[in-house]
């Protein structure tokens, strides 16, 4: 697991020394990614430079050191990450071929891969999750590949003339053109998902890199970027798996699920260097770990956050599956005052606007992990492709009641909102599920714009999921917010309700979200960490499960209950979903709202030429009058204030 970052300079016309310069500075700030060692390599009659640090995991010795060359010369490769079978891509390629490897590590056998097979066809044999950048010396062509589910990040652009690229935006930002400029458009996202979805980053004239893509950059005559193409997707996926389905028993289902978990567990468990798993308490991490006892001939070390609030603290049930599993296990509770101490690091650890509070623990919890092992695994992806968020049980149901109400399309006016709402609310209100959602408690004018513009379960949900539900009303002069040029755009209408928004929040919320958010703050303490249900062979079986298979009863995730089953008693697994976030309301009234306060009057004062003060303050008056529901809106809004006051 490391970092890299690189350049192409058009004109061609700097000495390798200053190249070299530009890059070694871009990776330098990627040395918490890899703080073992450091590489660059310029060719400066093609303009282009590569650095890299690396966090080495796998072939500890100098023969795994990056930037790697093939063994002939032709390709010269910067990598992020693990390829989990590369020792059987390496015993095929010793099979088929005279060559002969001077290491043990992935990247050589990447090297070599690609030699033998092509580009194309070594990443759709591998296994693993990466990002990489692949230089042709013979054509003078660069590739950046990004895993199939979005696990390891990529960004690119241009900074002036050049071309950029790297692991993170802070090695892109430092190169000595890179302009700030923010993308509003790129505002109106975050403000309304908490994140800055791909293919966006919150600055002008720089992307990243979506999951399962491939992107060509042509050098001559001029550096060209195309548009990235895909070598897999899980939209494909999910559709294969609908023309596929599995049709055997209950029971074979979970015996084929934990041969194909297990498999990936085992897989991911290879390392030189010492590994754990980060408990939570829930199914997923719970399935992992328990997986990882049973191919473990010690105890597995595992690791948890808890919380002083008993609503939000899952630490007592995360200690209860360590003991009965035999794990070697570690507990740390996180503080009021330990938040407070780690909010100061969001805006340079994310390098963008990243609004998921529970981004404090995980940062912790991978704290507490690296003191005694450098890679961990996690149960994340669980939730994704096994129905475990509430919504995929509550808002299809909400969906199929309130879309025969829908009033004519188009934005309601206040006046109309107004006498819509009650009428709408009154319908539905024997329907307890008003009570799930955050949608009722005087807030009629959200429900009936709902209604008016939400013509697919997938609109339905991202209103219903938005932090902010009509963000460009924030702005003095609004943007145009590109939801369609994001995952968002697509609807999955050959699935049932609950898979369109499964597949609808695998696209969006986890490579967005959930895999940001891992992937910065474990690597952020040097930590590599590592998803079994991400394996795309996993991934894959689950799209193929019937959806009475993962939501039953009132439940998601049937199948890994039973799995699981097998593994921990009853007791331990039938307890309620409390997810891995924290007590922002509370906090916000208490330890931290002196900071918020303060905070909030400073950036309306900084930001009066792009945002209108007036609706954030309504909803702080509104946050202080009890609405709990305006916490998370103005955690959005104080991220981002904090994220521009570091950058600015």
């Amino acid at each position: 697991m490391c970092g890299f970052a690189g350049l192409i300079d058009p004109s061609r016309t700097r000495t390798a020394e200053a190249l070299g310069e530009f890059v070694d500075q871009m990776a330098g700030r990627l040395i918490h990614r890899g703080p073992d060692d450091r590489g660059t390599w310029v060719d400066p009659d093609a303009g282009i430079a590569l650095g890299f640090r690396r966090l080495a995991i796998v072939d500890l010795s100098p023969a795994g050191r990056q930037p790697m060359h093939s063994a002939s010369g032709r390709f010269v490769l910067v990598f992020n990450g693990e390829i989990y079978n590369h020792k059987e891509l390496r015993s095929e390629l010793v099979r088929t071929t005279a060559d002969r490897f001077r290491g043990h590590s992935d990247t050589e056998t990447l090297l070599a891969a690609i030699e033998h097979w092509g580009l194309e066809e070594t990443i759709r044999r591998a296994v693993g999750m990466f990002a990489l950048a692949l230089w042709d010396r013979s054509t003078r062509t660069l590739h950046l590949v990004r895993d199939r589910l979005g696990e390891k990040p990529l960004y690119y652009g241009f900074a002036a003339t050049g071309f950029v690229f790297g692991s993170e935006l802070k090695a892109l930002r430092a190169h000595p053109q890179f302009s700030n400029r923010l993308n509003p458009s790129s505002l109106a996202l975050y403000l309304r998902l908490g994140y800055v979805p791909e293919p966006f980053s919150i600055f002008e004239g720089i992307f990243k890199l979506p999951p399962g893509a491939i992107l060509r950059v042509a050098t001559a005559p001029d550096v060209r970027p195309g548009q990235p193409s895909v070598y897999w997707s899980i939209a494909a996926a999910a559709e294969q798996g609908s023309r596929d389905p599995f049709t055997g028993s209950e029971a074979e289902a979970i015996d084929e699920l934990e041969r194909r978990l297990g498999r990936a567990v085992a897989g991911q468990m290879v390392a030189d260097v010492a590994l754990g798993g980060l408990l939570s308490g829930g199914l997923d991490s719970s399935t992992v770990v328990a997986l990882m006892q049973s191919h473990a001939s010690r105890p597995v070390r595992t690791f948890t956050i808890g919380f002083n609030q008993p609503d939000f603290d899952e630490s007592q049930a995360a200690a209860a599956v360590a003991r009965h599993l035999g794990t070697e296990h570690a507990t740390l509770v996180l503080t009021p005052d330990a938040a407070r101490d780690l909010i100061p690091e969001l805006p340079e650890l994310f390098d963008e606007p990243f609004a998921d509070s529970s981004a404090l623990p995980t940062l912790l919890v991978a704290r507490l992990a690296r003191r005694s092992v450098t890679v961990g695994l996690s149960g994340d992806g669980g939730d994704e492709l096994f129905g475990g968020y509430p919504w995929h049980l509550a808002t299809p149901d909400l969906w199929h009641r309130l879309r025969y109400l829908r009033p004519p399309r188009g934005i309601l006016t206040r006046s109309q909102s107004a006498n819509a709402g009650p009428s709408v609310l009154r319908r539905v209100r024997a329907a307890p599920l008003l009570d799930r959602i955050p949608l009722a408690n005087g807030r009629l004018r959200r429900l009936a714009n709902l209604l008016a513009n939400a013509d697919s379960p997938e609109s339905f949900h991202l209103v219903l999921r938005s932090q902010w539900p009509e963000p460009v009303a924030l702005f003095t002069q609004p943007p145009i917010e590109p939801l369609d040029q994001t995952a968002w755009g697509l609807r999955a209408d050959w699935l049932d309700v609950s898979s369109r928004l499964m597949l609808a929040d695998s696209l969006t919320y986890l490579p967005g979200d959930i895999l940001t958010k891992v992937d910065r703050c474990s690597m952020r303490v040097g930590l590599e960490c590592r998803a079994p249900f991400l394996d795309h062979r996993v991934v894959e079986f689950a799209w193929r499960l019937p959806s009475p298979l993962k939501l039953s009863r009132g439940q998601g995730k049937r199948i890994l209950r039973r799995l699981l089953g097998r593994h921990l008693p009853a007791e331990l697994i039938d307890r309620p979903k409390r997810g891995f976030s924290i007590p922002i309301a509370a906090w916000l009234r208490g330890p931290l709202r002196s900071w918020a306060r303060s905070l909030l009057e400073t950036g309306l004062i900084s930001t009066q030429d792009l945002l209108r003060p007036e609706p954030i303050r309504r909803s702080w008056k509104q946050f202080e009058a009890g609405s709990d529901r305006e916490a998370e809106r103005l955690w959005c809004i104080l991220v981002f204030f904090a994220w521009q006051r570091a950058v600015h």
